[in-house]
């Protein structure tokens, strides 16, 4: 595509980026994994819910026979902070084209208390192994192209405190869902942008389940401002991306009772819906 001469130049690949560093894990014994969770993943005081699945998907893939997550599903108990943090993960099923497993992420409390923070339940599969047959009625979101829209660079931090993600990130949002920015949100619900990590790294499977919950949230062009912390997140991966800037179209139909749901799909350079996405989350609206 033509847009892949506004991304940045190449500088870092698959497996050797800050991404892959920023999530690796070291086993300490079988289903036992330790991680120092960066702090360069933050938005506000909290650590990403897509960068902290990326962590227990990486984790998962070392511990299953199967190195690519279909699905997986995520339960976030309590904010994460960086620092040191523990991934226990369990085999339930092995089987010859999918295998299934779970995964926990613990941190210590200021007294010491081992606290579980996110409980995962995921199978994975080999994507290079799936038929070529497509058959939708999906296309891909229609953004301007890149030198038409804005990232975060363009204008002012749309939370207090840490905003540390937007640096790792190439973020280039749809104008038609930025009037949040501007004081004037469009109460349409939705999110569009190209995105990329800010390195150049290319998207893999493990890089989807962030792109899916890297954007501002829906909220704010619902009229809503500040943190819109996850309760629930699944991620399907539908297939290996190819090469160059992805589309991420995140919708909002229902807030109510204080919570509301996101609606995400990913797009790749060659047209092909990669990822898709439902997560709940937390509302605040006073």
């Amino acid at each position: 595509m033509s847009e892949a001469a506004s991304l940045p130049a190449v500088q870092a690949r698959i497996g050797d980026s800050e991404f892959d560093r920023d999530t690796a894990v070291t086993r300490r014994e079988t289903g036992v994994y330790d991680i120092d969770l960066s702090a360069g993943w933050t938005i506000i005081s909290a650590v990403n819910g897509g960068y902290l699945l990326a962590v227990l998907g990486r984790a998962l893939a070392d511990a299953l026979p199967h190195a690519d997550p279909f699905t997986i599903s995520a339960h976030y108990l309590t904010a994460s902070h960086p620092g040191p943090a523990v991934v226990r993960t369990d085999v339930v099923r092995s089987g010859r084209t999918l295998s299934t497993g779970t995964a926990s992420l613990f941190q210590y409390d200021d007294a010491g208390r081992e606290v579980e923070r996110i409980r995962v339940l995921a199978s994975y599969g080999d994507l290079d192994a799936l038929p070529d047959d497509v058959r939708t009625t999906a296309v891909p979101p229609a953004i301007p192209p890149m030198d038409q829209c804005f990232g975060p660079e363009d204008g002012p931090a749309p939370v207090p405190g840490s905003s540390a993600i937007t640096d790792r990130l190439m973020l280039k949002l749809d104008p038609a869902t930025l009037g949040w920015a501007l004081g004037a949100p469009s109460g349409k619900g939705e999110m569009r942008s190209w995105f990329g990590l800010a390195d150049g790294r290319d998207a893999d499977p493990l890089s989807l389940l962030l792109a899916v919950d890297a954007l501002p949230p829906t909220a704010f062009e619902l009229g809503l401002s500040g943190w819109v912390p996850t309760v629930e997140l699944t991620v399907h991966v539908r297939s290996r991306p190819a090469p160059g800037p992805l589309r991420v179209s995140i919708t909002t139909r229902n807030l109510a009772g204080g919570f509301l749901e996101e609606d995400a799909e990913v797009w790749d350079s060659a047209d092909r819906l990669v990822a898709q996405s439902r997560q709940l989350a937390r509302a605040r609206l006073a």
